[in-house]
């Protein structure tokens, strides 16, 4: 191997330096006091960003190795302190290959002897061994992930709540339709309640229980089912009227507007409904797959709340069958949901997801026959690669499969196969054409809050990857055969990226070890504790905290970032959404990921 080191003295503006070896070797160099630097070993291009005040005040190296797509980042650490005033990016670059390029970046404090910091350095790196990843404590991360559900509850806070600077919130939630819609969760750093996003939070959070709930500490499945409960508690409420299902509780328009903590929410409540013979199939359907999910989740500890469940699930899926339509589609609702969270990709899948777990959870073969006789017309086929609140079609192709693969429905053969040509856009060595991945390996897809793909596609690979074990199968990907080893060492490769192992070194998820977000756009978080600060913070006020660059003071213990960008940078930047907003949907499928590897940490 090939490789060029180069240092820079200090400087008292920014100085930037690049050397173009012969080809194809590149390697980029700059430097800047009290700014961090990113260097691409592939294209020489150097972004920077103003280093965030908890970064490391330490030395630290970070290697992530990609001699294959399948080859996890690498990261090692070593430590120094104190604050490093001045910091230094110093870029070490092999010979990039189509997948590949190893990149060594130092964040180097000063003042150290200049010459005892250079031979000190020269040792190091003449000794940096090749490490495949750090060990993760995933039973702490799971615990983290969790407790984070805590943060975004909405109305009467019990005595058990363990994030302490919340407080009751939001208990007038729908007076103007004389019903109770206290309760349930806020979707990501605003103070408004989404119905459609919240519903897939609780399927998500259900089916971890589910899939991966043996693999849970008892303590934790505890709080897992806590969890869902409160959110099918309010959920129930939505659905307690007769031909009207409630979607939303708040205007986001106003309410993103001003930055107030829920505690001193004076904006509008408004509530949005959705009554027959108006559509709402996706809202409906996928608040149906809740509701079947979590009374399976239920069924041994809580019968009768199962059976309360799962009666409301086939009484809302009616509803979704009969009146079929997008909920978005309701002029009144519109401009209420739209554009945060209307149906972009159609309501067919949730009508087929919500049939599916209806079949699971009562093994009524009418559920069967729909999935069978609809399947076509609704899309099934459409063999679309992507999961998430709106567009359940891989999800719902594995959850099939399992029917397929454990049952013997031969009918139900063409499910299989769209999972399996799912599987394998996945895997980059494939000759399927696959999903875009980061240069550090991470899971890529446009539009923000890119970890919400990252933790659910996860999810449906190690899901997969039991069903395909169980059945002693794998999956043909043309040039390859994919194993269920494989598809668990993909999703252990995201869910390590989350947890730090990423060119950034920086965990995503916030609490988990010393390197995490601490400007997340979270209006609870990033404004003063009611406790610390009872006086009433109004709309405008809170703008202020919200321009500050200033560190949250109520940390979110768990939370989970929108995550980095193509180029696998992430900003501290609170103004920053798409990066910086955490999202009960991107936590849920992360706690089930999670939980197989607490009891399975290095998979095969």
């Amino acid at each position: 191997m090939m490789s060029f080191l180069f240092f820079a003295t200090h400087s008292s503006r920014p100085s930037h330096y690049k050397i173009k070896p012969p080809k194809p070797f590149v390697f980029s160099f700059t430097y800047c006091p009290e700014r961090v630097l990113h260097a691409s070993p592939t294209t020489a291009n150097v972004r920077e960003s103003v280093a965030p005040q908890n970064h490391p005040c330490r030395l630290r190296f970070a290697v992530p190795s990609h001699v294959s797509s399948l080859t996890r980042p690498s990261l090692v650490g070593a430590y120094t302190t104190p604050f490093n005033p001045s910091p230094l990016l110093v870029t070490l670059v092999q010979k990039p290959n189509q997948h590949a390029a190893n990149q060594l970046s130092l964040l180097l404090p000063m003042p150290i002897p200049r010459t005892v910091f250079l031979i000190s350095l020269l040792f190091l790196i003449l000794r940096l061994p090749r490490f495949e990843s750090a060990n993760h404590d995933y039973s702490d991360a799971l615990s983290k992930c969790i407790l984070f559900f805590e943060g975004q509850r909405s109305g009467f806070l019990p005595n058990g709540q363990r994030i302490s600077w919340r407080a009751n919130s939001g208990l007038s939630d729908g007076w103007q339709r004389s019903v109770d819609l206290t309760g349930g969760y806020y979707d990501a750093g605003d103070n408004i309640k989404f119905g459609f996003p919240m519903a897939f939070t609780t399927t998500m959070l259900a089916w971890s229980v589910i899939e991966f709930g043996d693999s849970m500490p008892a303590g934790e499945l505890r709080n897992t089912m806590v969890a869902i409960r409160w959110a099918t508690d309010y959920l129930l409420k939505t659905v307690s009227q007769p031909g009207r299902i409630f979607v939303q509780v708040g205007d986001p328009i106003i309410d993103h507007n001003c930055w107030e903590r829920p505690e001193d929410m004076d904006t509008a409540r408004t509530v949005y409904a959705v009554e027959a013979p108006n559509p709402a199939s996706d809202v409906a359907g996928e608040t149906a797959a809740a509701f079947a999910a979590s009374s399976m989740a239920f069924r041994s500890s809580d019968p009768g709340y199962s059976e309360t469940l799962l009666r409301n699930a086939v009484s809302v899926f009616q509803y979704a069958d009969n009146y079929r339509g997008a909920y978005s589609d309701n002029a009144d609702i519109r401009d209420g949901v739209c554009p945060f969270y209307c149906d972009f990709d159609g309501y067919q899948d949730e009508l087929l997801w919500g049939a599916a777990w209806l079949r699971r959870a009562s093994q009524d073969d009418s559920y069967l026959n729909y999935i069978e006789n609809n399947g076509k017309t609704l899309g099934a086929e459409d063999n679309i690669n992507e999961f998430g609140w709106d567009n359940k079609h891989a999800g719902l192709n594995v959850l099939v499969s399992k029917e397929f693969l454990e049952g013997n429905m031969y009918s139900l053969q063409s499910y299989k196969a769209s999972a399996d040509s799912f599987m394998c856009t996945l895997i980059p060595e494939s000759s399927s054409s696959h999903i875009e991945y980061t240069p550090g390996g991470l899971i890529y897809k446009p539009g923000g809050s890119n970890l919400q793909h990252a933790t659910s596609i996860a999810f449906l690979l190690l899901s997969y990857a039991n069903y395909l074990a169980r059945s002693g199968q794998s999956v043909n990907c043309g040039n390859i055969s994919i194993g269920p080893s494989s598809l668990r060492q993909q999703a252990k490769r995201q869910i390590d990226y989350i947890l730090g192992d990423n060119p950034m070194g920086m965990s995503y998820m916030v609490g988990y070890s010393n390197y995490f977000p601490q400007r997340i756009h979270h209006r609870g978080s990033s404004l003063p504790s009611i406790k610390d600060h009872p006086e009433f913070i109004a709309c405008k006020e809170g703008s202020a905290y919200f321009n500050s660059s200033n560190p949250n003071p109520n940390i979110l213990v768990g939370a989970v970032v929108g995550g980095p960008g193509d180029d696998d940078l992430y900003e501290d930047d609170r103004d920053d959404f798409r990066k910086s907003e955490p999202t009960t949907y991107i936590n849920a499928p992360l706690v089930g990921a999670l939980a197989y590897f607490v009891a399975n940490p290095n998979p095969s």
